[in-house]
C-alpha cells in the first residue's frame, strides 16, 4: 500500500472556514474527487496529488533546505481529525509565497545535482513502478507539477491543505 500525497487550494476565508469546519473541507474535497471522476478537471486546480513520490520529494528537497514543508504540510488542522494518515495540515498564503520564491530558485536540474539513481534509491522505499535508472527523471516531475500548483496557489494568494491517505 502506497502513500497518496494530497493537496488542496483553499482561498483564505476558506482556510478559515476548513479549520472550524473540517467536515465542510472534507466534503468539498470529495466534490472535487468526483468532477474529477467525471469530466477530468477538478474545479480550476483546486487539487494536485503527488501520488506516493513524497519520500522522494522529502528527501531531495531536505538536503537543499528547502525552507516549507510542502510535502507534509506545517501547522496541523487538529479538528480536522484523521484524513488517511492523521490531521491534514496547512500552508498559509505566506507559506505558499515563501516556497512559490524558493521553487523558482530551485530548477529541476538543480534538484537532483549530486545525487546518484542508485544512492536515492538506497535513501527512501521507491514508489511502486519506480527504479533506479528513472527516479531523477520522475521526482523532477512530479517537482515540477508541485512547483506549478503552488506557484498558482502563491498568484492567488491562496492557502494549502496538505495530507496525505
Amino acid at each position: 500500500m502506497s502513500i497518496n500525497g494530497r493537496y488542496l487550494r483553499l482561498s483564505p476565508r476558506q482556510l478559515q472556514r476548513a479549520a472550524t469546519e473540517p467536515d465542510w473541507a472534507r466534503e468539498w474535497v470529495a466534490e472535487l474527487d468526483e468532477d474529477e471522476e467525471e469530466d477530468g478537471a477538478a474545479d480550476r486546480g483546486r487539487l494536485h496529488e503527488t501520488g506516493s513520490a513524497g519520500a522522494v520529494l522529502e528527501l531531495l528537497l531536505r538536503r537543499h533546505d528547502f525552507p516549507v514543508d510542502v510535502v507534509h504540510g506545517e501547522e496541523e488542522l487538529t479538528a480536522a481529525g484523521d484524513w488517511g494518515y492523521g490531521p491534514p495540515r496547512c500552508l498559509t498564503p505566506e507559506q505558499v509565497g515563501t516556497a512559490d520564491e524558493a521553487f523558482a530558485a530551485l530548477p529541476p536540474g538543480t534538484l537532483v545535482d549530486g545525487i546518484a539513481p542508485a544512492e536515492l534509491a538506497a535513501a527512501v522505499p521507491l514508489p511502486a513502478g519506480w527504479t533506479a535508472e528513472d527516479v531523477l527523471h520522475l521526482a523532477s516531475g512530479h517537482y515540477r507539477a508541485l512547483a506549478d500548483f503552488l506557484h498558482t496557489a502563491a498568484r492567488y494568494r491562496h492557502a494549502v491543505l496538505v495530507w496525505s491517505e
